[in-house]
C-alpha cells in the first residue's frame, strides 16, 4: 500500500472502484523474460545517465504495462514495443519534466525532429547522444518488422502523442487550463494510444483493411477506448504531477477550473464522464462484434486488453504508487490497492454534452 510522504494530496490515495466489465487481468506469460531482454537493451544504449535515473526509468514497468496490453502474441514484436515504452517514457518525462527552461518552442522542435527521424531514417535530425543512438535502433528494427501499412500507423500514433505533448506545453506555458471540450479532443492524443495498438496488431497478427480500420465507428471506438485509458492515467498519475506550476492538465484539473471546485470535488464528476464513455464502448464494440469476422474480432479484444491491461499495470507501477514528487526513489511493492465495481458511476446512455466526444455516439444503430 501507500505512505504518504511530502504534501497533502489534493484528492487523496484511495482512488475510486473502477468500472471495467471486461477486466480479465492478463499477462503475457514471458513478461520476466522480455523484461530482462529489454532492461539489458537499456543499459547497452545507457539511456539513463545515473542510477537514480535508471531507477526512475525501470519504475515505469514499461514491461508490464505492454505485457498486460498484449497479453498474447509473437515475442519479438513485443519486446520491441516495450523498448519502444522505455525509451517514450524517457521522452516524456523530459518534457513534463516542468522546467521553465523547455519551452513549447524547445518541445514543438524536437517532437518534428523525432517524428521525421521515424519516417526518414538516417536524416540526422537529432543530436548525437544514447537517446539519438537508441532510437535510430528502435526504428531501423520497426522498419524492418512492420508492414508498410502497419509503419504508417505507427508514425501517426507517434504524432498524436508527440503533437498532443505540444499543445499541452503551449497551454502550460500561456499559463492556460483548457476547456472540458478542447482538453477532451486533444489531449487524450497525448497517450499514444494508435502508437500502441499497432505493436498488438503486429505481435498478434492482425491485418485489418484501411476501410475497417479506418471507419467512423472503429475510429470512434478507438477513440473512446484511448479516451479512458487517458482519463485512468490522470486518475493515477494526479499525485505524480501536482507539484508542477501551473496545475498539470488532466482530467480532474479542467473540471475543477470550470466548475470553481476543488480536485477532489471534481474527481466524481471526472470519474462518471469516464464512465458513461466506457458505457458507449461497451455497447458500440458489442455492435461492431455482431457481423465481425476473425480479425476484426482480435482488434476488438484488443481494445479490451488495453483499458483493462492499463489499469493493473497504473495500480501497481512505481512511477504513480511511489511518485518521484514524494520518494527519493521509487518503493517496490508500492500499490494503490484499486478495487473494481459491476456498474458505472453514471449509466446514462445519452452523450455527454461535450462536442468534440459526443460523435461517437452518433455511430450507434438505433
Amino acid at each position: 500500500m501507500i505512505a504518504e510522504h511530502g504534501h497533502p494530496s489534493r484528492i487523496g490515495w484511495h482512488l475510486p472502484p473502477f468500472y471495467c466489465p471486461f477486466n480479465e487481468r492478463l499477462v503475457h506469460p514471458k513478461v520476466a523474460e522480455l523484461e530482462q531482454r529489454a532492461v539489458e537493451w537499456t543499459d547497452a544504449f545507457g539511456i539513463y545517465p545515473d542510477a537514480i535515473e535508471r531507477a526512475w526509468g525501470l519504475a515505469t514497468h514499461s514491461a508490464d504495462f505492454s505485457a498486460r496490453i498484449i497479453p498474447y502474441g509473437d515475442v519479438e514484436p513485443l519486446l520491441l514495443f516495450i523498448q519502444w515504452n522505455y525509451w517514450a517514457n524517457a521522452v516524456d518525462d523530459w518534457q513534463d519534466s516542468g522546467s521553465t527552461a523547455i519551452s513549447t518552442a524547445a518541445i514543438t522542435d524536437h517532437s518534428v525532429r523525432l517524428a521525421r527521424a521515424i519516417e526518414a531514417p538516417g536524416s540526422a535530425m537529432l543530436p548525437p547522444g544514447p537517446l539519438t543512438a537508441a532510437l535510430d535502433d528502435l526504428v531501423a528494427r520497426t522498419r524492418a518488422m512492420l508492414t508498410p501499412f502497419q509503419l504508417r500507423r505507427f508514425t501517426e500514433g507517434a504524432r498524436d502523442w508527440l503533437f498532443g505533448a505540444g499543445w499541452q506545453a503551449a497551454c502550460a506555458e500561456r499559463g492556460v487550463m483548457p476547456g472540458l471540450n478542447d482538453f477532451a479532443a486533444v489531449g487524450a492524443l497525448a497517450n499514444g494510444t494508435r502508437f500502441s495498438l499497432t505493436w498488438s496488431d503486429a505481435a498478434n497478427g492482425i491485418d485489418l483493411p484501411p476501410d475497417v480500420l479506418y471507419s467512423a465507428p472503429l475510429q470512434a471506438l478507438t477513440d473512446a477506448a484511448g479516451f479512458i485509458v487517458s482519463a485512468d492515467n490522470d486518475l493515477f498519475s494526479y499525485n505524480k504531477d501536482d507539484d508542477q506550476e501551473p496545475w498539470e492538465q488532466n482530467l480532474i484539473n479542467v473540471l475543477a477550473h470550470q466548475d470553481g471546485c476543488s480536485p477532489r470535488e471534481a474527481l466524481p464528476a471526472a470519474v462518471a464522464l469516464r464512465d458513461r464513455v466506457m458505457m458507449l464502448f461497451v455497447r458500440l464494440r458489442a455492435q461492431l462484434a455482431r457481423d465481425a469476422d476473425q480479425q476484426l474480432g482480435r482488434y476488438l479484444d484488443a481494445l479490451g486488453h488495453y483499458i483493462a491491461g492499463s489499469i493493473e499495470w497504473q495500480n501497481q507501477a512505481p512511477r504513480y504508487a511511489s511518485p518521484r514528487n514524494r520518494n527519493e526513489l521509487p518503493v517496490q511493492g508500492a500499490s494503490f490497492g484499486i478495487t473494481y465495481r459491476d456498474t458505472p458511476s453514471d449509466a446514462s446512455t445519452e452523450p455527454p454534452s461535450v462536442p468534440a466526444l459526443a460523435w461517437w455516439w452518433q455511430q450507434l444503430e438505433e
